[in-house]
């Protein structure tokens, strides 16, 4: 089977540029009509420009294909509504939307400034949240969407120098597990991409002969896969220079403290089951954990668990 997007309309933040170009490029290429969006700013978010995306967009139609660009900025609300009217009067709908857009202010805790800490969360996280409300009721009504997060290892990992972006990448994945048990009955699939490529955002963060391994084309093509039909639901895909893995969340049994011997000392001393990875599992919703604590209460005080009817 190959996939394609045939009549499918996507809309790619930050895409006269890097990841987001390639993503456009490839879903263009299998049948997508695709929205280019692009601020056209630096790497750090100064300065405009619709060059790139103009560029992008030529490139599509040369190949047959069709395209549009948009300057939203996605921390802007407005101009993102905008940009989604400007969709829906061209085609009609919005089936996949790609939060891609994005900035960096590195540098140590200690020496950031609190500017440069709320614009990186301005871009990457409100950016994620204006673009995915404008289209969440679209997607609702025609019962359909695909909606990709960008995140990264900073975040989940942790790297020096990016608090910012560590923090902003990280807080995209808890916006992506509320939004999957909401969208989920009208069949809104959200995933997220941990990219490591060779971007004008990593070019000086890496070795040359390392940069030329890590093509934006290759991570759009797991980019793809979250964008279709058969697209899986609530996944962190990590990809760059030819590898694919998952990442995923996951919790210990942890342990119950009897109020009568419940003391900040009892906590220390069962640290080490607490901190057990043994028979830890994935959780898929907040309840789960109080389920367990209130479960293994109940086991102990003797408890039956009422029948649910």
């Amino acid at each position: 089977m190959t996939l394609r997007f045939d009549d499918r309309v996507a809309i790619i933040t930050g895409a006269g540029n890097g990841l987001g170009r390639a993503h456009a490029l490839l879903l263009a290429e299998r049948g997508a009509k695709v929205v280019i969006n692009d601020l056209g700013g630096a790497r750090d978010g100064s300065g405009q420009s619709s060059e790139a995306a103009e560029a992008v967009v030529r490139l599509i139609e040369e190949k047959g294909g069709e395209a549009i660009c948009h300057g939203a900025n996605v921390a802007n609300d407005d101009e993102v509504q905008d940009m989604v009217q400007k969709t829906l009067e061209k085609w009609g709908r919005v089936d996949i939307l790609v939060n891609n857009a994005g900035i960096l202010r590195d540098k140590s805790f200690s020496k950031m400034t609190m500017e440069d800490f709320r614009l990186v969360m301005d871009v990457h996280v409100m950016g994620s949240v204006h673009c995915t409300k404008a289209v969440w009721d679209i997607m609702r009504e025609q019962d359909y969407g695909r909606i990709v997060m960008t995140t990264s290892a900073s975040g989940m990992y942790g790297n020096f120098g990016q608090s910012n972006y560590g923090a902003a990448k990280m807080a995209v994945i808890g916006l992506m597990n509320t939004l999957v048990l909401e969208g989920q009955k009208n069949n809104i699939r959200i995933n997220a991409l941990a990219p490591a490529a060779g971007t004008r955002m990593t070019e000086e963060l890496m070795p040359e002969e390392l940069f030329s391994l890590m093509s934006p084309e290759v991570v759009s093509a797991g980019l793809a896969t979250l964008c279709g039909e058969e697209a899986p639901n609530r996944q962190i895909l990590c990809a760059g220079a030819g590898g694919f893995a998952s990442t995923h969340i996951y919790e210990s049994p942890g342990v119950y403290i009897a109020p009568e011997q419940l003391t900040p000392d009892s906590v220390i001393d069962h640290y080490e089951t607490i901190f057990s990875r043994q028979g830890e599992k994935e959780l898929h919703g907040a309840g789960e954990q109080s389920m367990k604590f209130v479960t293994q209460a109940m086991q102990h005080h003797g408890i039956e668990m009422p029948e649910v009817v």
